[in-house]
């Protein structure tokens, strides 16, 4: 009888060995050669799951932020119930930061990804998408904030969100490359955060 393939499973193998292709080697180096050379697979196994190299290369984005998204979940959990905007915040982007080796794993996956993506508009729509949400979820932190008396009233919360976002993803560029240590990172953030934060 013949041994039944967990489908989602076999998926998700291939994304791990792309996310290490990715990592060790640049997206550029990605082929589907050795993609499946790196999960133990053949081209043609990798082909059945995945049509063309976006397909395959969306999938695997999918996963990274998944893995963030399951890190960030338990930081805000630990912080119980009804953290202040700013606590949140500064955990929420805290958690961005390539600050340790898995996290830094993920962040040189999500670059390469993101210049992959950068000359492949089509491929980057789901990208765009939780970038907006993740601008949308910021600014309204920064908002409340506003509300209670504990952010500078003359912000713009928005262009404030963006700035914000913009330098998370800033620090990471210097972090992977070496040019900053964590702590330098995680300050840099903290004084941004405080010229916000008034409470």
């Amino acid at each position: 009888m013949p041994k039944k393939v967990d489908h989602h499973e076999r998926r998700l193998i291939i994304a791990d060995a792309l996310k290490r292709v990715a990592s060790e080697m640049g997206l550029e180096q990605i082929s589907l050669r050795h993609v499946a050379s790196e999960a133990g697979l053949s081209a043609g196994t990798i082909q059945h799951y995945f049509r063309t190299k976006d397909e395959m290369m969306t999938f695997a984005l999918a996963e990274v932020q998944q893995s963030t998204a399951g890190r960030l979940s338990a930081a805000v959990a630990a912080l119980g119930e009804n953290p202040s905007p700013h606590d949140l915040l500064r955990t929420t982007l805290t958690q961005m930061l390539a600050l340790d080796d898995a996290r830094r794993a993920d962040g040189r996956v999500a670059l390469a990804f993101l210049s992959y993506m950068a000359v492949r508009p089509d491929a980057a729509t789901a990208l765009r998408a939780d970038a907006r949400a993740m601008l949308t979820f910021v600014g309204g932190l920064i908002r409340t904030a506003q509300q209670a008396g504990q952010a500078a009233p003359g912000l713009d919360p928005d262009l404030a969100a963006t700035g914000l976002l913009a330098l998370a993803d800033g620090l990471n560029n210097y972090l992977l490359s070496g040019h900053y240590g964590p702590e330098r990172a995680v300050a840099t953030l903290h004084a941004h955060l405080a010229m916000i934060f008034t409470g």
